[in-house]
């Protein structure tokens, strides 16, 4: 008999509700007792005036409070481009106050503020970023991240702008896409998106290209483990999952 129930950690996530691949990679790395719990926020598309859309005072709210019902360890919101909004660090920090008002004593976190303890982790500075946004968003990135102290030596976008269309991006043209951005002197290379598939080929990138890789959802699940006191190591996931 096994008790398939989340008798190590739960974790909670507020995920976009037009995407597919963030809780199915959040499945993929979950050590055994640990199960991941979502509600749905609606994304109407992958711009900054639909992002803006999506993070009116309320929905967030909800999201929270629904979540905040059960037995949750964390609750993460699975949004990159949702938490860089603005570009400035505040806004970030802005949306944790806003969830934490909602959550019942859990704690909460965002992808970018465990994108940000990812790179910490390494001690970096000097970033190489692959998003698959529109110009227009994956800017507003770059400006949050240089507002948070690092040098973008590089962007690479894909154009998207549809939250269902950057979720069939497959994950070997992630792969190759990747690869192949130029670095430029980076230390480390950030792939954005709660919504692109990446968790699969990042120990084969990290290989390749020689340095530290953070994507959005591994950056993310890793700061729910370690938020929650998980020591577990996971180096099929990349060289973060095992600091």
């Amino acid at each position: 008999m096994e008790d398939f129930w989340g008798w190590r950690r739960r974790f909670g996530l507020i995920y976009m509700a037009s995407s597919t691949v963030q809780d199915a990679e959040y499945q993929a790395m979950a050590p055994k007792g640990v199960t991941i719990h979502q509600t749905r926020i609606r994304l109407p598309k992958t711009t900054v005036k639909g992002l803006n859309e999506m993070m009116e005072v309320g929905p967030l709210e909800e999201c929270t409070s629904l979540l905040a019902t059960a037995p949750l360890d964390i609750i993460m919101f699975g949004g990159s481009s949702a938490s860089f909004l603005s570009g400035s660090s505040g806004y970030n920090s802005s949306l944790e106050e806003r969830m934490s008002a909602y959550s019942n004593g859990i704690p909460v976190s965002t992808s970018m503020s465990g994108v940000l303890r990812g790179l910490a982790a390494f001690n970096v500075k000097r970033l190489a970023m692959v998003t698959p946004y529109i110009d227009e968003v994956a800017e507003q990135g770059a400006a949050f991240l240089k507002s948070n102290g690092y040098e973008i030596t590089s962007i690479r976008n894909m154009g998207l702008n549809d939250s269902v269309d950057i979720g069939n991006v497959p994950l070997e043209r992630v792969y190759k896409f990747a690869r192949e951005a130029e670095l430029n002197g980076a230390e480390a290379m950030y792939i954005s998106c709660t919504n692109l598939r990446t968790v699969g080929m990042i120990s084969a990138l990290e290989t390749d290209i020689g340095i530290p890789v953070i994507s959005a959802i591994q950056a993310s699940f890793w700061d729910c483990m370690r938020l929650t006191g998980l020591p577990d190591k996971l180096p099929q996931f990349g060289r973060l999952l095992t600091v």
